[in-house]
């Protein structure tokens, strides 16, 4: 993780001088800047988070990152809004001081942000003291210009949102944002003259059409606008609530949670600070506040307008993406039907992790969490694909070129024109913030180097063919890692080791992937397999009857269209031998005869339908390109498929004798 308050210069991109670049969906004439200004919401750390601040941290750090590879100027905040009722009643609910409660809780968040590569600049407290200072300065400010000014409140306030509502506003006498109870509020109180800028608001949205964005928010905000707006209570008194910046000219009230936290994404790059001043003018305003959709009018409402009393630039954009949902409800601490993402990151890898969350759920739209679903991304996408690709390519150039990469001859294959393509399109859609449109992009190419592999054949080809193919697939596999440093840490710093190219990751940029720049003659270096497949009955902990429902469930979700089904090689075989495996009641080792110069090994879930002496001539089908995998201490170097059905379990086997070795198609 970078350390805080570190700011990165990337060297210059070709990229930055594009005659037009897309901004949020928008065609904007123009060069694109040299700065990009990203922020997270800050999150209430009343509890731990969940894996829905995880999506919008993750979708943050893909865009920082890209942006950083392009050459531009990039500054990534995060951090945590401490203050609030919320927070003083969580911490005495634990016999803590609200200070130490909240110190062992961001604790925690950043070792999170820190296991999951989240490669912000600066983590931002709401309690530091210099954002504490600088919030009272904005206070004072607008109250001396008449826009806070003092009156009476009588209202309801959600403690849960920390939020004020008007009864028109109560959804059956609840709080219209979580539906939970809401308390009648009565006492003098500071008030911000939202009325004063609701007018101006509404024709700023109106003439800058993406500043909210996804469009469906932008009409949501419109329509509560055009409604009317009354002024907000920005205060407390001291006998409410005691945890909260003090108001600076009158010590018996605190700065109402939600003006304190918004504006942290201006103190955070120095706004009244001299001595950050240069800072301030290169970064404001933001290119882009990313946020959940439940908290769109603050930052499209509220925020905006204390911008407006301060006379300062709005945001470029302001992007409410969708919710993360398990059986159709919103994931929640409130709800308790949380997820914890450090114990998955632990458990299945942050790569994986981060993958899946950006690949699984249209960006803007609502996605549903399974973990059964991720390990078919792991399995499907990572292990399969990807890994099986790079693992298939270096055991070739292992064999036939001593591990170098071989020089090509001739012009290069149709590889060359997908990797532009697949770059052209990543690089698209990450302009629009299209993130699982920029994955699915890119893995156009991992299909096609895959497929290339079974039309090229190389085992078939001697010589300058042979090169000219294998030189292709590494430098595809080059091309891979370039495209996949933003969503990923780990793996395409991997790739680029296995490849020979450990040096390049470490300053790798977007330009980098242009066709041509594999090295012939670079030693190769083949380690473990990129992401290894997992057993869903192991890691899923489920019994095979959820397990069967939940793949009925995903039958017409997870299709697959004739690329990724040609990335399989399956052949015919015929069992040579066939044991028992010492401890592992339903598993047989057999050797597979498959057309090769030795019998495969593979190990088989099927002893409780066969016996090892009746497998002996036994015909059957494999798939030869799965990675190899350890059960009960056994390689396996392949799979045999059967079909379980209500009279039991059978092998997969061609009706007349086939040679073995054989391809199915």
């Amino acid at each position: 993780m970078r350390p805080e308050r570190i700011r990165v210069v990337p060297r210059a991109s070709p990229l930055t001088a594009r005659p037009f670049f897309l901004q949020g969906g928008m065609i904007v004439d123009g060069e694109r800047s040299d700065t990009f200004y990203i922020t997270t919401p800050i999150y209430y750390p009343d509890n731990r988070l969940h894996i829905g601040h995880t999506y919008t941290t993750v979708a943050a750090d893909v865009l920082a990152r890209f942006n950083r590879m392009c050459g531009r100027d990039t500054f990534y905040l995060t951090g945590t809004d401490e203050h609030g009722q919320k927070i003083q009643q969580a911490a005495a609910a634990r016999g803590l001081s609200p200070q130490v409660f909240l110190d062992e809780m961001v604790e925690w968040i950043k070792t999170l942000w820190q296991q999951l590569g989240i490669s912000y600049d600066h983590f931002i407290r709401t309690t530091d003291e210099d954002h504490t200072v600088v919030v009272q300065a904005i206070f004072q400010e607008l109250y001396q210009s008449g826009d806070i000014y003092r009156s009476a409140y009588y209202g309801w306030y959600c403690t849960p949102c920390e939020s004020f509502w008007l009864e028109s506003k109560l959804v059956e006498g609840a709080c219209p944002d979580c539906g939970r109870d809401v308390s009648w509020v009565e006492e003098d109180a500071y008030f911000l003259r939202l009325s004063k800028y609701a007018d101006r608001l509404i024709a700023y949205i109106e003439a800058h059409p993406s500043f909210i964005q996804p469009e469906i928010r932008k009409n949501e905000m419109l329509s509560f606008l055009r409604q009317g707006l009354e002024d907000l209570c920005v205060s407390r008194r001291k006998e409410a609530l005691q945890w909260g910046i003090p108001v600076p000219f009158n010590s018996d009230y605190v700065i109402y949670v939600w003006f304190d936290a918004v504006c942290n994404y201006i103190t955070a790059i120095g706004y009244k600070d001299p001595e950050r001043a240069s800072m301030f003018a290169r970064y404001w305003p933001a290119e882009l506040h990313l946020i959940g959709k439940e908290i769109l009018r603050f930052h499209c409402i509220i925020w905006p307008i204390i911008l407006m009393a301060l006379d300062l630039p709005l945001p470029k954009q302001v992007f409410g993406h969708g919710w993360l949902t398990i059986g159709g409800e919103k994931i929640s601490k409130s709800r308790g039907n949380v997820v914890d993402p450090l114990v998955l990151a632990e458990k299945y890898g942050r790569d994986a992790i981060r993958y899946y969350l950006i690949r699984e759920i249209p960006f803007g739209a609502d996605g549903r969490y399974t973990e059964e679903a991720l390990v078919d991304r792991i399995n499907v996408d990572l292990a399969n694909d990807l890994g099986n690709l790079l693992s298939r390519v270096t055991a070739m150039i292992d064999r036939y070129d001593d591990g170098k990469i071989p020089a090509p001859t001739g012009p290069p294959t149709h590889l060359e024109g997908v990797a532009r393509a697949a770059r052209e399109k990543a690089e698209r859609a990450l302009d629009r913030y299209l993130l699982s449109d920029a994955l699915r992009g890119i893995w156009e190419l991992v299909a096609a180097a895959n497929k290339h592999i079974e039309d090229a054949a190389p085992w078939n080809l001697q010589g300058e063919a042979r090169d000219r193919v294998l030189y292709d697939l590494a430098e595809s596999l080059r091309i891979l890692a370039v495209l996949l440093s933003p969503f990923m840490v780990d793996a395409p710093r991997e790739i680029f080791r296995q490849l020979g190219l450990a040096e390049e990751a470490d300053a790798v940029q977007w330009e980098d992937a242009e066709w041509g720049g594999m090295l012939p003659g670079t030693m190769i270096d083949r380690g473990e397999p990129l992401f290894p497949r997992l057993d869903p009955d192991v890691v899923l902990q489920a019994n095979p009857d959820e397990i069967a429902e939940q793949g009925e469930e995903r039958k017409g979700m997870d299709m697959i269209d004739f690329e990724h089904f040609s990335a399989m090689d399956l052949r015919t075989g015929t069992v040579v031998s066939a044991e028992a495996i010492e401890g592992a009641d339903k598993l047989l080792k057999l050797l597979v005869d498959i057309g090769e110069d030795e019998p495969r090994q593979v190990v088989a879930g099927i002893a409780e339908a066969y016996s090892p002496q009746d497998l002996c001539g036994h015909p059957v089908i494999v798939v030869a390109n799965l990675k190899p995998a350890k059960l009960f201490g056994v390689e396996s170097q392949g799979m045999v498929l059967s079909a379980e059905g209500p009279e039991g379990l059978n092998l997969i086997a061609p009706v007349a004798d086939v040679t073995p070795g054989s391809k199915v198609k």
